[in-house]
């Protein structure tokens, strides 16, 4: 029997292609893209994985049960990509400082406000739901993209190439599955939008990073 995580990853399918074949992706894979545009995708990376990692807080107070508990917080203190933000921060000129004082982009400000508000607003089931297609799509880049060859660029795919966000959508498939389960229809129906979102705002967010969005006022 096909899981609920599949479905919903089933459903997404033509937005996560969308991603996939980004040109963001295809120049970091070629080398081409712009560092200049690199730069400002880590930045906006950076803001982006702290309104996560609180929305992950968030949903620690939604563990239905002791069990659930303890396998959350494992979550909240495995933040994962800050070791590869600090070394990719350095071999592209960069620095902590520079991404604290930085702005978020609409997209990336839209994006967090969605998965925190899913938080707050429900349960479990919908907040692991919007959380799980961020690391999710990003491990799949290990098929979808490959090694890039790109001194700085082939530093970030490594990352992911070694599976090293493996054990994060494990997890979160898990916590949406299981909560699944047990759900009725208006919470899955609230867990199919929280992750539909969450595609879109994924795809928004390569985009805005690839044109640099800012804020235009």
């Amino acid at each position: 029997m096909t899981s609920f995580s599949e479905q919903l990853k089933n459903e997404v399918e033509p937005i996560w292609r969308r991603i996939f074949d980004h040109p963001f992706l295809k120049e970091i894979k070629d080398g081409t893209l712009p560092e200049e545009t690199f730069r400002q995708y880590l930045i906006q990376d950076y803001l982006y994985l702290e309104g996560f990692g609180r929305t992950v807080a968030l949903a620690l107070a939604k563990a239905p049960d002791s069990q659930t508990f303890q396998d959350l917080a494992l979550r909240v203190m495995t933040p994962v990509e800050r070791p590869l933000h600090q070394k990719l921060f350095a071999a592209a000129g960069l620095s902590i400082a520079d991404a604290e004082n930085s702005v978020q982009s609409p997209a990336n400000k839209a994006y967090v406000d969605h998965m925190l508000q899913t938080a707050s607003l429900h349960g479990l089931g919908p907040t692991a739901a919007a959380l799980l297609p961020c690391p999710w799509t990003y491990h799949l880049l290990k098929d979808e993209v490959g090694q890039s060859e790109h001194p700085l660029y082939g530093q970030w795919t490594r990352f992911y190439v070694e599976g090293l966000l493996e054990g994060s959508v494990e997890a979160w498939r898990g916590f949406v599955d299981k909560t699944a389960k047990r759900a009725g229809k208006l919470e899955l129906e609230a867990m199919r939008q929280a992750f539909l979102s969450s595609s879109r705002y994924e795809y928004m967010f390569w985009d805005a990073a690839y044109n640099r969005q800012q804020w235009p006022v």
